[in-house]
């Protein structure tokens, strides 16, 4: 346990108490604040006080700040396939058939593990004991480029450019069917299935808004190889707006057919553009992770 005494200056009176400890330990996240208030581990005079608290400048305001969790997840030597690393973050082009993060059935082989073995102690904490690190995901069948956080300043300064939706992301994606338009915006709502909840949906009445945009590269007989820019960046959201335009993806099972012409591992989509603001130096930075093997040979075998 860490206590801290924080003394509020004139500038401060009339702030509410949680944006006052926000704007002076930017280290840590809203939540985490929210958990301490929640836990009465804020307190003025050994009194707790709400999160609403209007600052006087005459309090001395105590906090209690618990020792770290340690994630309880095994590091793995698993390799990784690296496209840049700082001290701040790192890029990563993730395999095909990779989980992110260790959730229900999934507690091994997953990019957590590897980045706990490669990364040791530096990575965020923002995102509790069993995303140490990741400030985004990608589906376990989508292959490329994913941004890694070690501290929690860099993570919160990505994760305001995902919220803003400034962050550049471009996919690879060979959907069914021939598309006849050169290029398309689908401008749909995306939420929960209302009778699946496991499957994503265009839900006008529930849904949050989601943009892709699209281009054709190539056309083949029964297929279409586009690349999708992501405006939004909802769940599953190129997966579910292709196939409500009745383009899905090639191998995947949840949005298009229940098989595939071809022995495919789910989906043909690979994140490979990602370009951001770094956190520190304040300059744009891009990477571009390859299409993985199995992609290309598509590609070439397609008729």
């Amino acid at each position: 346990m860490q206590e801290l005494i924080l003394l509020p200056e004139e500038e401060s009176i009339g702030e509410r108490a949680d944006k006052y400890l926000a704007v002076q330990l930017p280290q840590y996240s809203r939540s985490f604040f929210q958990k301490l208030f929640k836990d009465d581990q804020i307190q003025i005079q050994n009194t707790p006080i709400k999160a609403s608290y209007r600052i006087t400048g005459e309090e001395e305001i105590a906090l209690t700040i618990p020792d770290a969790q340690k994630p309880d997840i095994v590091p793995e030597n698993i390799p990784l396939d690296i496209l840049y690393e700082d001290q701040d973050l790192l890029v990563v082009n993730k395999p095909k058939g990779m989980v992110v993060h260790p959730a229900h059935g999934h507690y091994s082989g997953t990019l957590v593990n590897a980045l706990m073995y490669h990364c040791k102690d530096s990575l965020s904490g923002i995102n509790g004991v069993l995303r140490p690190g990741i400030v985004h995901r990608i589906d376990m069948d989508t292959t490329g480029s994913l941004i890694v956080c070690k501290t929690d300043m860099a993570h919160k300064v990505i994760a305001a450019q995902l919220k803003e939706h400034s962050i550049h992301r471009c996919y690879r994606a060979i959907v069914h069917g021939v598309i006849k338009e050169d290029s398309g915006v689908i401008d749909a709502p995306i939420g929960r299935n209302p009778t699946d909840r496991k499957k994503m949906a265009i839900n006008e009445q529930n849904g949050k808004r989601a943009v892709t945009h699209f281009k054709v590269l190539k056309r083949f007989r029964q297929f279409t190889y586009i690349e999708c820019e992501l405006e939004t960046g909802r769940t599953h959201q190129i997966r579910v707006h292709m196939a409500s335009l009745q383009h899905p993806l090639l191998g995947d099972s949840v949005y298009g057919p229940a098989k595939s012409p071809y022995k495919l591992q789910g989906q043909t989509l690979h994140a490979m553009t990602i370009g951001f603001i770094h956190p520190s130096t304040g300059g744009y930075m891009e990477f571009s992770a390859p299409l993985p093997a199995y992609f290309e040979e598509l590609l070439h075998k397609l008729p």
